[in-house]
């Protein structure tokens, strides 16, 4: 979900028409140690509900190590089977049908079976679901499960997407209660405890069907800013930061043996999100000034101190539709003041910028309050909760403007939703988009796609500021832990001390 409802090789292709038989997880071959690992994070999850609006922290702590997928996305971006053994297609490209693993338990001891996953599928498309794939899937007419072990998915339309898509639906327990508090899925790890604002911990499941885990089990330590973030692994408190967010800490860590640095993927990007469909920001020519009177080299730089990069859309350039359009939108103060003249804002406006309250939304935010000032634009930040965003902004559509992270891979595609939260409406880019999802091959898939985020870019339908970097630190006796930032997922069972 946009979180908040995030490399190279994560240009696979949408179109699988079969996958990898991956077989569980991928963790230590060495026998499990007595290790517990003590993770540093700033992402606590709002629930424990991945379609309720839990958020960028329950997808962190539990995608792949408490939930499983029939597919599962590897750290460097492969679709592998997971739950699913294979999967065939019909000539047409309108029935999928999917064979599960044998041998599967649920936490609760329940055998996974087809009506789980059926029930899994229609909990994320529900009419009340807060998930942000929920989209992915209007063209599924139909869920059949023939035998235990079959699945038989049938399309009203082509879905090209539908496997990756897969990936993204955790299969849980079809008789499971009170979930936003509790779980029951199929993973390495079963939920230990959850201690709100403070702690959660994930225990190895015994009866796990695949490779047990490196540790014992894990603890997530939560932190509301990057510098008591960072003192906890000075510490030794925590083990390991799972982003890092403080770029002038690095230095500390860089050049102290006990300590190792790893830059790698993101595809989280930073937004400056219109609501689109209230003015002013309901005019293409003023959301184009807004953005060109930002410079987003200058914030990149002040945050990031020359880690992360710009990218100008919604498409970062691990995706295979990437163009760099950063000129699209340049920063350039004289053109902000004639658009917003030519707009019928000559002498500027005033509007509320809903501002998280974590890190680095608040910084942001003062520092696009101060850039927009010098074009008659008065800024009021307005800092709220996660779980006042989720309300005000994701749900209830109350905002002028708001600041915020968006995780996911391949989530161009948002855009063509005129009922998503920031309310951009193009027919052109909702035809391109659903022609996409259609197309029978990925070259046209991909050129369509092109279109679409060279067209969001002409609109300025958001202020894309930039693409966060990768920064995962973590003790120097620590090995077997993922590096990229995919959709903020974090396996943590291939983690091991010593």
């Amino acid at each position: 979900m946009t979180s908040k409802i995030v490399g190279a090789a994560l240009a696979l292709s949408l179109a699988l028409a079969a996958c990898g038989t991956g077989s569980g997880v991928t963790a230590s071959t060495a026998p499990p140690t007595a290790a517990t690992i003590e993770i540093g994070s700033l992402y606590e999850p709002q629930n424990l509900d991945n379609t309720a609006g839990g958020g960028q922290g329950v997808t962190e702590a539990f995608n792949g190590n408490v939930y499983e997928g029939l597919f599962k996305l590897t750290d460097d971006g492969k679709v592998e089977n997971l739950l699913a053994e294979g999967h065939k297609v019909s000539p047409d490209g309108l029935t999928y049908t999917f064979t599960l693993r044998k041998g599967v338990k649920f936490h609760s001891g329940k055998p996974l079976t087809s009506a789980d996953v059926k029930y899994s599928i229609e909990k994320v498309t529900a009419k009340d679901s807060q998930s942000a794939r929920k989209s992915g899937f209007k063209p599924v007419k139909s869920i059949e499960t023939p035998d235990d072990a079959t699945v038989v998915v049938k399309l009203a339309s082509r879905s090209i997407s539908l496997v990756y898509n897969l990936s993204y639906v955790w299969i849980i327990n079809s008789a499971a209660k009170n979930l936003t508090t509790s779980e029951d899925g199929t993973g390495p790890y079963k939920l230990g405890a959850w201690k709100r604002g403070s702690t959660l911990s994930l225990d190895r499941f015994d009866g796990y069907w695949g490779a047990k885990p490196a540790n014992k089990g894990v603890v997530f330590h939560y932190f509301t800013d990057a510098t008591a973030l960072n003192n906890a692994l000075l510490t030794n408190a925590v083990d390991i930061v799972t982003s890092e967010q403080s770029p002038d800490a690095l230095a500390q860590f860089k050049d102290n043996k006990d300590y190792r640095v790893s830059d790698g993927h993101s595809t989280t990007k930073l937004l400056l999100a219109f609501n689109d469909r209230k003015a002013p920001f309901d005019k293409p020519l003023v959301r184009k000034a807004v953005t060109s009177a930002i410079d987003n080299a200058k914030l990149l730089e002040s945050i990031w101190a020359g880690y992360g990069s710009l990218i100008g859309s919604m498409v970062p350039p691990t995706d295979p539709w990437y163009e760099d359009l950063t000129k699209v939108n340049p920063y350039d103060v004289n053109l902000a003041k004639k658009e917003l003249a030519e707009a019928g804002y000559a002498k500027g406006f005033a509007f509320t910028l809903d501002t998280p309250n974590y890190d680095p939304h608040p910084t942001a935010a003062a520092f696009i309050k101060s850039e927009l000032a010098k074009v008659g634009i008065t800024v009021t930040i307005n800092v709220i909760t996660a779980d006042e965003w989720y309300s005000k902004v994701y749900k209830n559509r109350d905002f002028a403007a708001t600041l915020q992270e968006h995780v996911n891979d391949r989530d161009v595609v948002w855009y063509g939703d005129p009922d998503f939260y920031w309310g951009y409406d193009n027919p052109q880019v909702t035809k391109w988009v659903t022609e996409a999802e259609q197309a029978e091959t990925t070259e046209a898939q991909t050129e369509l796609l092109k279109k679409v985020n060279r067209q969001i870019a002409e609109d300025a339908a958001s202020d894309w500021l930039y693409l966060y970097p990768q920064i995962v630190v973590a003790s120097s006796d620590l090995s077997g832990y993922p590096i990229n930032g995919l959709n903020s997922q974090f396996y943590v069972y291939g983690i091991k001390k010593g």
